[in-house]
């Protein structure tokens, strides 16, 4: 249970009571009602804001409905203190025994605690990385992959159904550049001097095994050919041969897609031309002129007439063009049709998760969206700031292989998934990010993977000495919780029964990094109660001669543990049994 949503609920009880009684109008729209932890706890467990969102519709001053929403309130078995602070917020103490009773839940939940029915089964669609197949994963890449994984599996665990993709851009330009460039190399496995890599070619090594591997197989057989011949081999095989190492390298990260999906062969089923027809059947489609931008030129901006999408009907900038000066598609066209694809796929809600340098795309992809799906479908994007991989401060220098820069296997194969998973979620994802290798694995508080791992395999430690020393560690939901009275144990429980409020605000806001704060707090306050007991013996988990209350204590560390392991889960990282 959300205690929190639970007190909205009694909270909305108590405001239909004053309706019925004459003491506030009917009707009044309550979704605005918080009941949420106050800043300071000093000022109670609860504070609501629903005197002063009610007020101007009311009629009243937010006072005048606070007093007597708080003597109703203060008639709730669970309310044993209440005040009305400052203009008309309400504070709410609640009893030792409710805190006990979610600690119950908890512990009868296990790591399913927190799961939430507020998504009610709505699709979503999370695409992530969707990185060009051109080369290896990057660190950024890295990053993309973390932020959109976490963010689905806390989808699914506030009950969304989730579907995780990845859009492969095979088509246009950059994949037939990626063709050239693996027939460069193709010729040089054959024994070809092919000295510089030209200007606008991918220069990374990994191409010199692609272009090894079709030597192999097809030996001199594209020697002598015209390049309409072997380009679309060469680019096939490169995007195939790409592709298989970056679902690898994800399968090792622990990102698993279910669906990948190919610009390709949406564009050679007639997608594009379907999304068109859709807008130009709302008139949303013209032929005219743009006006020359202000400061740096866009890309996709061209002095002449052109076919165009009335992008500024739905918040963006300028129009936007459709077609190149070939007649061909513009990759703004694609991306339209991807979505609307997306959409006639039952996905009214989508997360695109990209790269900052995606930034200016955003208003127009937004407004596109809204357009195509004539306001029935939602689009929110997740940009991820770029990621620095430094060694004690220092840059680290970019990888031969890639070329140009630190891959996602090479980060992997430094640190490991867990703590790359871990570690990109301390921090927003639109928030610079550095990723010092040395921080990411040394053993302090000030590491949070490490931090909180070692919360959990405390736990874990905690209740083998139990075992060993003949405690019954089983059932522990019956334990006699009330025996539970130290302001540290009480200070937990509350902090455990924050754990459904926290999946269900940081799905709401599509903010996975939420979590890791969450998980970071609960486990200091678990280290922090440690080292009391190794000061102050009577608070010891295992107390000698006194099973009940070593049961409820026990009851407590599983409860942490439990928590903290459905964090890790939603983090997609393996929860450690003990430290070494």
């Amino acid at each position: 249970m959300n205690p929190y949503r639970h007190f909205i609920a009694e909270i909305e009880d108590a405001l239909k009571s004053m309706q019925e009684a004459g003491e506030l109008p009917a009707p009044l729209d309550f979704s605005a009602i918080t009941a949420e932890p106050p800043r300071d706890p000093a000022h109670g467990d609860i504070a609501t804001n629903a005197a002063m969102v009610l007020a101007k519709a009311a009629r009243k001053k937010p006072r005048d409905i606070a007093e007597p929403l708080l003597a109703r309130l203060r008639g709730n078995r669970d309310v044993v203190e209440g005040a009305v602070a400052g203009p008309g917020f309400i504070n709410l103490r609640l009893s030792d025994g409710f805190w006990r009773d979610r600690l119950r839940d908890c512990l009868r939940a296990g790591i399913a605690y927190g799961d939430s029915h507020i998504g009610r089964g709505g699709k979503v669609n999370v695409e992530y990385v969707s990185a060009n197949p051109t080369g290896p994963l990057h660190v950024a890449h890295a990053r993309g992959a973390v932020v959109g994984d976490a963010l689905a599996n806390l989808l699914l665990k506030a009950g969304y159904d989730v579907t995780k993709e990845y859009y492969i851009n095979d088509a246009g330009a950059q994949v037939d550049v990626l063709g050239q460039s693996t027939y460069l190399r193709y010729r040089e496995a054959l024994g070809d001097q092919i000295g510089e890599i030209p200007s606008g070619l991918y220069p990374g090594d990994y191409l010199k095994e692609v272009g090894a591997a079709i030597a192999k197989r097809d030996g001199a057989r594209w020697l002598d050919k015209p390049q309409a011949d072997w380009l679309p081999v060469m680019r096939d095989f490169a995007i195939a041969t790409l592709m298989a190492e970056i679902k690898a390298d994800l399968e090792t990260l622990g990102a698993r897609i279910d669906v990948y999906s190919s610009e390709r062969a949406l564009v050679d089923a007639g997608a594009v031309d379907r999304a068109f027809q859709e807008l130009a059947r709302q008139n949303l489609i013209y032929s005219g002129r743009l006006d020359p931008p202000k400061g740096q030129k866009p890309d996709d901006w061209e002095d002449r007439e052109q076919v165009l999408f009335r992008a500024t009907l739905f918040g963006d900038e300028v129009d936007r063009p459709l077609k190149k000066s070939d007649g061909s598609w513009t990759y703004f066209a694609n991306d339209i049709a991807y979505h609307h694809d997306k959409f006639r796929r039952g996905f009214a809600d989508m997360i695109d998760v990209w790269g900052a340098d995606h930034g200016g795309y955003v208003k127009r992809m937004k407004a596109a969206v809204s357009a195509i799906t004539e306001g029935k479908g939602e689009l929110d994007v997740k940009l991820c700031q770029l990621v620095r991989v430094m060694r004690n401060g220092e840059l680290v220098r970019m990888s031969k292989r890639a070329g140009t820069f630190v891959t996602l296997r090479d980060l992997l194969d430094e640190v490991g998934p867990d703590v790359v998973r871990f570690t990109m979620l301390t921090r927003k994802n639109d928030a610079p990010f550095d990723f010092d290798l040395v921080k990411a694995t040394e053993q302090s508080r000030d590491n949070p993977v490490w931090y909180v791992q070692y919360g959990h395999a405390r736990t874990r430690s905690v209740m083998r000495q139990a075992i060993a020393a003949g405690i019954d560690v089983e059932g522990l939901a019956e334990a006699p919780l009330d025996r539970l009275t130290d302001r540290d144990e009480l200070a937990m429980m509350r902090l455990i029964a924050q754990w459904p409020r926290q999946v269900e605000a940081a799905a709401a806001a599509h903010e996975p990094h939420r979590i890791a704060f969450y998980l970071y707090d609960l486990a200091a306050a678990f280290h922090a109660h440690w080292n009391r007991g190794r000061e102050e013996p009577g608070l010891r988990f295992v107390v000698e001669g006194d099973a009940e209350l070593s049961r409820a204590r026990l009851a407590l560390v599983k409860a942490i543990g439990f928590v903290i392991g459905s964090g890790l889960k939603v983090f997609g990282v393996t929860p450690v049994e003990e430290m070494r």
